[in-house]
């Protein structure tokens, strides 16, 4: 594994060894990637000024565009973000970002949410804050779903209640068989589990904000198949880099800060 220089020019992906660590800003290396040619993004991008990323900061509306051309058609991005609190005020730059990818051609599929099981920064004026929104975003329909099956249902065994109904658009109802209910079912859009620090409890992630493993498994798992190519622009300390291995996808990651690419290269290791 090396990490690749912004003057090396990415065509034709297919053949290309990987992983693939890119050093450099991402509305440039972006520009280097053939067009639909990419099955899946995740990211957590740095977000209003919630943490000190060594003085860089990113092009949100030129690198959105790249993502747009090189995605491909179906092809499924979730983007991890928050808000920041500036005097009282949420400064809704996640929504303003969510409404920017639906101007330029994508759709919002779902807005999920990423329940944290604890909270850093406790209020003394509002409720604590314990969540990130994860927006999945589509180019067209989404080629690939894969759901989670995992929720467990508490009436599993028992048939359906009731007489099962569907309402129709003229207000008439269509009845529907009964139906044994599953032991599991799929998981709703609000994923809750530990985050990065209890994730990684004793152990040192050079990178001042990070997502957990499982977060990133989940959704890789949820949107790609097996030898699909997974893109993380701000790959930051490798989180999607070491799912994409674990999971056998083809991952390229890359990030303005050298430091942190070579931290990367070692938790791949």
């Amino acid at each position: 594994m090396r990490v690749r220089k912004l003057s090396d020019c990415y065509k034709n992906l297919s053949n290309k060894n990987y992983p693939i660590f890119l050093l450099g800003d991402a509305k440039d290396i972006l520009k280097n990637i053939e067009d639909n040619s990419v099955d899946f993004i995740i990211t957590s991008p740095p977000y209003d000024n919630l943490r000190d990323y060594k003085g860089f900061c990113f092009n949100f509306e030129e690198i959105a565009i790249e993502i747009f051309r090189i995605l491909k058609n179906g092809g499924v991005m979730v983007w991890i973000v928050g808000d920041s609190v500036i005097n009282g005020s949420e400064s809704l730059s996640s929504f303003k970002q969510a409404i920017y990818f639906k101007e330029i051609g994508f759709k919002i599929h779902d807005t999920m949410i990423y329940q944290k099981n604890n909270f850093s920064n406790p209020s003394k004026t509002r409720y604590h804050q314990i969540f990130e929104y994860m927006f999945v975003i589509s180019k067209g329909n989404p080629k690939t779903f894969n759901p989670l099956i995992d929720r467990k249902n508490i009436y599993a065994g028992y048939t359906s209640f009731g007489e099962n109904t569907t309402r129709k658009r003229d207000g008439s109802f269509t009845k529907q068989k009964k139906r044994v209910i599953k032991e599991f079912g799929m998981r709703y859009n609000i994923w809750k589990g530990n985050t990065s620090g209890q994730e990684n409890m004793c152990k040192s992630i050079k990178h001042p904000a990070t997502f957990p493993l499982w977060l990133a498994k989940d959704h890789i798992k949820s949107w790609s198949n097996e030898g699909d190519i997974v893109l993380d622009p701000f790959m930051g300390s490798g989180t999607t880099a070491v799912a994409c291995k674990e999971l056998n996808r083809k991952f390229i990651g890359c990030d303005i800060e050298a430091s942190y690419l070579e931290f990367a290269k070692e938790r791949m290791k």
